[in-house]
């Protein structure tokens, strides 16, 4: 297991060597040009960055903060949520606006990372220097189009190749750290402090370059639900984090020895005979990198579509035995654009790097933030002892999104861009499904009003079951009336079947179902799902056998109301979100397929609402 956890860490975290140890030392020595005390300053700050942003924080302490085994920014929210005993606005826009940036990384990591490890062809051959842009569109159009075949197969290589991975740049390394020892003295947290107090404006943009070292800290937790968290402590502590430093002191040792190697200090470590091997691992570290932030967004929409903050989109599954691998097309279509975009604009890592960062530099102050109140309520720990725990890294993690602000000009306003569009299509369709669910109201029938109508006065029965779905089991669900209305006529069962997220990620078979009787003919059912089960239906409603529900699939009708909808003056939105908030809700997936329900047992109802 820890073997494979290595296939979690690597992330931005292990190919960050290909780039970021060169474009901080770039920025660094932008005023005096190379010096040991320019390279021993960014050694320091890359150092102390990975013992306390990854180490300390997300490895020794936010891993201990899991969601039932699950971690990442959605489910630290959810965590919140349950510790302060509601959703808070606050909360709510704190986890939208980290899940948010998390997909803005997803755009720019395949590009930056693939780029990067192409780019050493150039070494090799300086000819290749045109083709270093249309091989990395070729490598990533090729790793998109393998998504919708599941990474079962593919995934199985991921931990030995990374393990491969972080041992060669752990040794290459260390064949250059004798060319000048100095570079250990970099573990002394003075170097950093001093670098940074004696460079100003040149210290903090270089601050900004360092952050690409740590980058991967919100996917490592994301992941925590694939691993667990000792395999994961056990993969960084035993080998990735070793390895990272001793490559990075080798850079660092390599440029003492020879400033010229600041350019490309990474392929430099390594001899010429082995430099187009170590280009071929490094392309498929970061295929596996980009591979491994793709499913983390996948698995972020699978939340937050169950959590009500997207519409519902058509989610295939690649594997039969692993719910959690799934394939999602719109999101691969939106990565695969934005990715590409970002390679035809940039063209090389080292003006992509400038892009980099300020997106996960937001989500950990998010992760800081959301921490806190899980350390606070759910922890039991006192309010001061719960800052002091967090104060000193949304300390670190603001300042490195201040340093990250200084890359807006210069291409950081896109994965910005990205993020804010996110996050105004989840608030849109909050505010919308908001405002829809009251409006329906209005027009809808308490069900006990309905049930007290209907005894005095039944309808004509037939035979067999009808499953109604509303979301608010309180209210005679609109298909029911339509049916009554139009055809006269009431099944001998009738179910009103409401389905709930939770805010755990799985619910176990025990708590699935709440069956309650309402009538002789009616019931009212409610299916709890967490936010990371595959909602089925038939298969949830079979469990409801136990509380004497006979449910037979070949006899039952599943009725559903397919909304149109339209835009009102005086909907409560401006126009342009109205537009936007029904342009989402025409783009949702059908409630039958998302659900699993049997196309041939669902009768839909066809309604029209202003919104």
């Amino acid at each position: 297991m820890a073997l494979g956890s290595v296939g979690v860490v690597y992330g931005d975290i292990g190919t960050s060597p290909l780039y970021a140890f060169r474009e901080a030392a770039l920025a660094a020595s932008n005023e005096r040009g190379v010096t040991p005390d320019i390279v021993l300053g960014v050694l320091s700050l890359i150092v102390w960055a990975l013992i306390l942003t990854v180490t300390l924080k997300y490895v020794l302490l936010l891993l201990r903060a899991d969601n039932n085994g699950e971690g990442g920014t959605l489910s630290l929210m959810a965590l919140a949520t349950r510790a302060v005993g509601r959703r808070t606005p606050f909360i709510l826009l704190l986890g939208v606006i980290g899940a948010a940036m998390f997909l803005g990384d997803s755009v720019i990591t395949p590009a930056i990372s693939v780029l990067s490890a192409v780019e050493g062809l150039k070494l090799a051959n300086p000819a290749f220097s045109h083709y270093v842009a249309p091989l990395t569109v070729l490598i990533l159009i090729l790793l998109f189009a393998v998504q919708s075949r599941g990474t079962a197969r593919v995934a199985a290589f991921f931990g030995p190749i990374m393990v491969v991975w972080f041992v060669s740049i752990a040794i290459a390394g260390a064949l250059h750290i004798h060319d000048d020892p100095r570079v250990l003295l970099a573990l002394n947290p003075a170097y950093a402090v001093s670098f940074m107090l004696s460079h100003g404006h040149i210290g903090l943009i270089t601050l900004g370059a360092v952050f690409l070292v740590v980058t991967g800290g919100e996917a490592l937790y994301a992941d925590l639900g694939h691993f667990g968290r000792k395999p994961i402590q056990l993969a960084w502590l035993g080998l990735v984090l070793p390895s990272l430093l001793i490559n990075y002191f080798g850079q660092g040792a390599l440029v003492l020895a020879n400033p010229s190697a600041i350019e490309n200090p990474f392929y430099r470590l390594v001899p010429e005979s082995f430099l187009v091997p170590m280009i071929v691992m490094a392309t498929a570290a970061t295929v596996i990198a980009s591979q491994a932030v793709i499913t983390g967004a996948y698995s972020l929409v699978h939340q937050a579509i169950q959590l009500g903050l997207l519409p519902r989109l058509t989610i295939l599954h690649t594997s039969a035995s692993h719910a959690g691998q799934i394939y999602i097309p719109r999101v691969t279509l939106a990565l695969l654009i934005g990715v590409l975009l970002l390679v035809g604009l940039f063209r090389t890592s080292g003006s992509l790097a400038a892009a980099y960062g300020i997106a996960v530099a937001t989500t950990m102050v998010v992760d800081a933030t959301l921490g806190f109140f899980v350390f606070w309520k759910l922890w039991k720990l006192k309010v001061w002892q719960a800052a002091l725990l967090v104060a000193p890294f949304v300390f670190i993690d603001s300042v490195f999104f201040s340093a990250n602000l200084l890359k807006v000009g210069d291409g950081a306003w896109l994965p910005l861009l990205f993020g804010a569009t996110v996050v105004m299509v989840i608030l849109t369709w909050r505010r919308g499904t908001g405002i829809l669910l009251n409006k329906t109201r209005r027009a809808e029938v308490p069900i006990e009003t309905l049930l007290r109508s209907l005894e005095k006065k039944p309808p004509h029965m037939v035979p067999g079951t009808a499953v109604f779905l509303t979301s608010d089991p309180d209210f005679a669900p609109t298909a029911l009336l339509h049916n009554l209305k139009h055809n006269k006529v009431l099944h001998e069962h009738n179910v009103i079947l409401t389905i709930v997220t939770g805010d755990t990620p799985r619910v176990p078979d025990s708590e699935r179902v709440q069956f309650t009787p309402l009538s002789e003919h009616f019931a009212r059912v409610t299916l709890k799902f967490g936010y990371m089960d595959n909602p089925n239906v038939p298969k949830a409603l079979a469990i409801a056998r136990k509380h004497g529900w006979q449910f037979d699939i070949m006899s039952t009708s599943f009725f559903l109301s397919r909304r149109t909808l339209r835009p009102s003056a005086q909907s409560g939105m401006p126009s342009w979100q109205d537009r936007l908030f029904i342009a989402l809700a025409r783009s949702a997936s059908d409630a039958t397929d998302f659900f699993q329900i049997p196309t041939g047992r669902v009768v839909e109802v066809g309604t029209q609402v202003t919104v």
